[in-house]
């Protein structure tokens, strides 16, 4: 398995969100430990470290999954800020927690509610540290 990379600044908000949302019972006990689990294993840099094909929070990400051909497009957000409509979802999803941290054409294998799938990344749009927004 591939170790992720994230940010210092991503690594301390997830965690804080995660911290409140189990205060709040906003999440999953187990959706809460596969993300940390992989937030541990995590290679930290900061943000001017991190590489510009890496998915961070705030990303947009244009993926597709393995057993389908449709490419899809969202940005990936912290929870408070999470709206469909915008297609901003929540680091707290499954697809979401499955690419933070990974690259551009790297292939994900994840548990998602209808099972196991793989996603693979096929461009970032947007990446806040590649644009030099460091403080999003």
């Amino acid at each position: 398995m591939k170790q992720i990379v994230i940010t210092k600044q991503d690594n301390t908000r997830i965690h804080n969100a995660i911290r409140d949302a189990k205060q709040n019972n906003t999440i999953k006990k187990e959706d809460a430990e596969k993300l940390l689990a992989e937030l541990h294993s995590a290679k930290i840099v900061s943000s001017e470290e991190i590489a510009k094909d890496v998915v961070t929070m705030n990303s947009i990400v244009k993926i597709h999954f393995a057993n389908n051909k449709n490419i899809v497009q969202f940005q990936i957000v912290y929870p408070h800020l999470a709206n469909m409509k915008e297609h901003k979802i929540s680091i707290f999803s499954s697809v979401a927690a499955a690419l933070i941290g990974y690259s551009v054409g790297d292939e994900i294998a994840w548990l998602v509610p209808s099972g196991m799938t793989k996603i693979i990344i096929d461009e970032i749009i947007y990446q806040p540290e590649a644009a030099g927004d460091f403080d999003l």
